[in-house]
């Protein structure tokens, strides 16, 4: 498929939800997230995104803790990919991102779920249930910044479908 065709297949619409461990509080990081967003749906009108918080298990520790957050995250997510981000997953391009975004889009997949887990990352529940495992890199970053990284990573996905400038190639 050619750049500049994501907007102009008007039929289809994918919703994306970032869906995350802990509360998005209010903050720099919160509002570079809305940022992205806002961009990313303006850009590409195919495109609904929303952002969904499940409470973090404070009062567990490590793989106990993992486990309910896990499953409130698989509890809470709808029908259709879900791609859990974790630091030993896969890690994809600006370009390879937007391709796969297309891919999805192309497949009319309604719903895109991106889980970010807590501090103890995802159980191995949610990596199962996952379709892919994107890592945003090896260091560690925290939550909020994570979020905002991924919807920027949105937004240039959808600019780079349109055939936007992009300044890698």
């Amino acid at each position: 498929m050619a750049d500049g065709e994501f907007r102009e297949r008007g039929a289809r619409r994918l919703n994306i939800l970032v869906l995350a461990v802990g509360k998005a509080t209010k903050g720099p990081e919160r509002e570079l997230c809305a940022r992205y967003a806002e961009r990313a749906v303006k850009a590409g009108r195919q495109l609904g995104i929303a952002a969904v918080s499940v409470r973090e298990c404070a009062d567990a520790q490590g793989p106990t803790r993992a486990a309910l957050e896990g499953r409130a995250l698989l509890a809470a997510r709808p029908p259709g990919v879900l791609v859990a981000l974790d630091e030993t997953g896969e890690e994809w391009t600006s370009r390879a991102f937007a391709d796969r975004l297309q891919g999805w889009l192309d497949r009319g997949e309604p719903n895109l779920v991106f889980a970010i887990g807590g501090a103890d990352g995802h159980d191995g529940a949610v990596k199962e249930a996952a379709r892919a495992t994107f890592s945003l890199g090896r260091i560690t970053l925290p939550h909020l910044l994570a979020r905002a990284i991924l919807l920027e990573q949105i937004y240039r996905a959808v600019t780079i479908r349109l055939g936007h400038p992009y300044h890698r190639e």
